[in-house]
């Protein structure tokens, strides 16, 4: 909302009004707001959810230091999703699409963690919201996300062709980027980031070739599919991730910077020039909105870290993994989750081959068997007899290394 203020105090020539067209000041404002949001009035919060009793059951695992948690305050999420939304609103352009998305994603996807949360604490079911509830949420998403890129005039990428290959004649509506030899093109395209490959740009109509001059139109269809899963696994993997204190949020920082850096790069001509990747026109802005993001998982942490004065519950595990997972999508970035998520990917992991293989020994032998001492993976090594901030620690510097891989991926090729 600041940025329409500011706009039209330059106009008038106020000092200190043009600040406001550079990224980078309005990101920096946005992770110090989202922090003195986060600190300043996530204690207040806490007292609040202290004061109405709105207090986490700690199922009994068997898990050392588990009975100490008893009673600690949940649905804590609500501060992330304000220190992440309030900065946003403030320093954003709130006319570009892709602000207007990842907006969308934070409430509802917070919205149907509070709803779990709330069945959870005031209706006291320990099962909450029923997963099929939560995963068709997810796919309403999924599908608002996959159709807007599709219909919104304003997502397309910007692509350098070389007229001489593709057999092109240079018109007054192509624009020169070097030489009479090329020219700049914004074209609505299914082209994704696919890492370690030198031409590394994959495009979703490959995958529906064989429908020829339908391929193009066929390929949104396998891209809002593609949206739906991912958005649906990273969602959920980081709910897993969130069953030690500050390992969910400290994660979820790392993967914040990461994306960061990623959007950065990917809006800005020079660079993406300069690094030979994707260009998306607008993505910029979307450095504001991950600064946000940074500063409000942050913040949350100085009240998260063990031993955690409150959880986030629900409305923030959800919120987080799929703002994650909408960002990747956004950016044409999506194929590098396994490895940026990796921490997410082995938490969801651990749960399926725990449950699938009990089932299948159950079947086979008559008695079932496990893998993993326990499932999620972080319990698995509360099993073995490691204190949870060791668990944490070493799970953050993972998180680091896959972050640092991440991004070194857009030169190792």
């Amino acid at each position: 909302m600041l940025i329409y203020l500011f706009e039209y105090l330059d106009k008038l020539n106020v000092p200190g009004a043009g600040m406001f067209q550079y990224i980078s000041f309005r990101s920096a404002m946005a992770v110090i707001t989202s922090l003195l949001i986060s600190l300043v009035y996530g204690k207040r919060i806490i007292h609040l959810l202290k004061k109405y009793q709105i207090g986490d059951e700690v199922r009994d695992l068997g898990l050392a230091g588990e009975k100490s948690k008893e009673g600690t305050p949940t649905m804590g999420g609500i501060i992330i999703l304000a220190s992440i939304l309030v900065p946003t609103l403030l320093f954003a352009n709130l006319e570009n699409v892709y602000i207007i998305l990842m907006i969308i994603t934070t409430v509802w996807l917070g919205f149907i963690g509070f709803i779990d949360d709330y069945i959870k604490v005031f209706k006291k079911d320990k099962r909450g919201l029923a997963g099929k509830f939560k995963i068709i949420g997810q796919i309403l998403l999924g599908i608002i996300v996959g159709l807007t890129l599709y219909m919104n005039n304003n997502v397309v990428i910007r692509e350098k062709i070389n007229l001489k290959e593709n057999n092109t004649e240079l018109t007054e509506s192509n624009v020169p980027l070097i030489s009479q030899n090329y020219v700049i093109k914004d074209s609505k395209s299914t082209k994704t980031t696919i890492p370690f490959f030198k031409n590394n740009e994959f495009d979703y109509a490959y995958l529906v070739g064989f429908l020829g001059e339908n391929s193009k139109k066929a390929a949104w269809f396998v891209l809002v599919l593609a949206i739906i899963f991912i958005l649906t696994a990273v969602s959920n993997g980081a709910n897993m991730t969130d069953g030690l204190d500050g390992l969910a949020t400290g994660v979820s920082a790392i993967n914040g910077v990461t994306l960061a850096v990623l959007a950065y790069v990917s809006g800005n001509l020079i660079y993406a020039d300069y690094l030979n990747i994707m260009y998306i026109p607008y993505t910029g802005e979307l450095v504001i909105f991950s600064s946000a993001f940074i500063g409000a998982t942050i913040g949350f942490l100085w009240y998260n870290s063990y031993p955690a004065q409150v959880f986030m519950g629900d409305t923030g595990s959800l919120a987080i993994g799929g703002i994650i997972a909408v960002f990747a999508i956004i950016i044409r970035k999506e194929l590098l989750i396994p490895i940026l998520c990796g921490i997410f990917l082995a938490e969801n992991l651990s749960v399926v081959m725990q449950v699938s293989y009990f089932k299948y020994t159950r079947k086979k032998y008559g008695e079932g068997r496990r893998i993993f001492l326990m499932s999620p993976l972080h319990h698995h090594y509360q099993k073995k007899g490691y204190s949870e901030p060791k668990i944490v620690t070493r799970f953050w510097i993972v998180g680091i290394l896959l972050a640092v891989i991440t991004i070194v991926t857009l030169k190792i090729r």
